[in-house]
């Protein structure tokens, strides 16, 4: 009798039922034989022998069984990991006239916390290109260093090695808007070192901050983790030395209060009391208000003080009627939509707009859109959401330039690292996020 042979048929499959996804991860693939089954139904196939056995005809022995060869997988392509920032510098240099003329060193004048931020928005509203070796029209160069210098208004453009100088060390808790986060590597400063402006907390955790900087390919004003996204044992959080009136002076767009406003308060309470993750009366009352604003189409239940996407549509909704886009309509309540709110001002969410459509909602997990946001090459705002919500829940790691709407294996590892977290090994923990691990993460 000859040896039985044994066939597995791997078919073609995208099901994503959950007999599919178990099969598809724990069985080896195969190039022989394709078929339209699904995983869950894999048959094998048994040759029988060449002649058929007979009555009274010794059957001979088997053949002794090959040695087991390992699955043939089929290579993937790996997703692109996210870009580090790079901020070479320049050297210490005087401010910079018309033509490249160095201009007369000046004495560090005093500041104030409103100033230092004023002075870094323009240049993330001019979107100042990054260059070390080009100075900006303020004479400032325009590098990390640079951007600092012309922030805190110094004489001239210092770099990482003599910022320092200018300021004094303070500890994580004293931070406040117009501090920075600088980190020099005098082994290499061409290698890691890097300066910051602090912007205000993001978050009640202290893990979070806005972060104003000078990097490629411009100038930008960019949620980050404390203390950064690389090198982050190594930041150190210094104060201008010519600071004028201690923490008076701080914008009124950045979340520099921990204590949350009285209920019937016309301040804003601070970015850190909205976004995903946010639980607070203030949530509450701002439904409540852009209820009263023609919003109410946007809730189907509410509101409430858990942050959810009503809120964020309701919001966007109601700086779109004031005719604001781009970053000005992100659906995140600042200190200029809180002031309309309160006060009865700016217009109404017009009754003819269209309301958004329903959130995503897959495997009975509201918000979750399915892992088909999730594979290599996705580019959209669930993406975005996660990265973001990692973040918060302290597994982001991985990142070294941020969360973006571009799935990157810095996402995926991240990911990975919160399935861990739960127990889970093998395929329940492969990186990508299922129902369960949406659930848990947004809990």
């Amino acid at each position: 009798m000859g040896t039985p042979v044994f066939e597995e048929i791997d078919p073609a499959s995208d099901c994503d039922c959950p007999g599919c996804v178990h099969w598809r991860r724990v069985l080896p693939h195969s190039a022989a034989g394709r078929t339209g089954a699904h995983p869950a139904h894999r048959t094998v196939i048994v040759a029988a022998a060449a002649a058929a056995l007979g009555a009274g005809h010794a059957a001979p022995a088997l053949a002794a069984p090959q040695a087991p060869q390992p699955p043939r997988v089929p290579a993937l392509p790996s997703p692109p990991a996210a870009e580090e920032p790079e901020t070479p510098q320049g050297s210490k240099a005087p401010l910079h006239g018309p033509g490249g003329v160095p201009a007369e060193p000046a004495k560090a004048p005093s500041t104030t916390r409103a100033e230092i931020i004023n002075r870094a928005k323009l240049w993330v509203a001019a979107k100042v290109p990054y260059s070390m070796s080009r100075y900006w029209t303020d004479g400032y160069r325009q590098d990390c260093s640079g951007f600092v210098s012309m922030a805190w208004n110094l004489p001239g453009n210092e770099w990482t090695g003599s910022l320092g100088q200018y300021g004094v060390r303070i500890p994580k808790e004293d931070l406040q808007p117009g501090d920075i986060l600088l980190f020099h590597n005098p082994a290499d400063p061409e290698k890691g070192s890097h300066v910051v402006i602090f912007g205000g907390w993001t978050d009640y955790t202290h893990t979070y901050y806005v972060a104003y900087e000078q990097t490629r390919p411009t100038a930008r004003k960019q949620s980050t983790p404390y203390t950064y996204w690389s090198y982050s044992d190594r930041y150190v959080p210094y104060r201008y030395k010519g600071l004028a009136g201690g923490a008076a002076g701080s914008t009124p767009d950045t979340p520099d209060t921990e204590e949350p406003a009285e209920p019937d308060s016309k301040a804003f309470p601070g970015l850190a009391y909205f976004g995903a993750g946010a639980n607070n009366k203030h949530v509450t009352r701002l439904g409540q208000m852009l209820v009263e604003r023609g919003a109410a189409r946007f809730y189907s239940s509410g509101p409430g003080p858990r942050w959810s996407e009503s809120d964020r549509r309701a919001t966007q909704a109601f700086q779109r009627a004031q005719g604001w886009r781009g970053q000005e309509a992100d659906g995140l309540p600042g200190p200029h939509t809180w002031t309309l709110l309160v006060t009865g001002k700016g217009k109404d969410i017009t009754a003819g707009a269209a309301g958004p459509s329903a959130p995503p909602s897959s495997h009975g997990v509201p918000g979750y859109p399915g892992r088909s946001a999730f594979r290599p090459g996705a580019n959209n705002a669930s993406v975005t959401l996660l990265g973001g919500q990692l973040m918060k829940k302290g597994f982001g790691k991985y990142y070294t330039t941020g969360p973006g709407p571009r799935w990157s294996e810095a996402d995926r590892r991240n990911v990975e690292a919160f399935q861990r977290a739960q127990g889970w090994r093998g395929g329940a923990a492969d990186g990508y996020p299922g129902p369960e691990t949406w659930r848990r993460l947004f809990s």
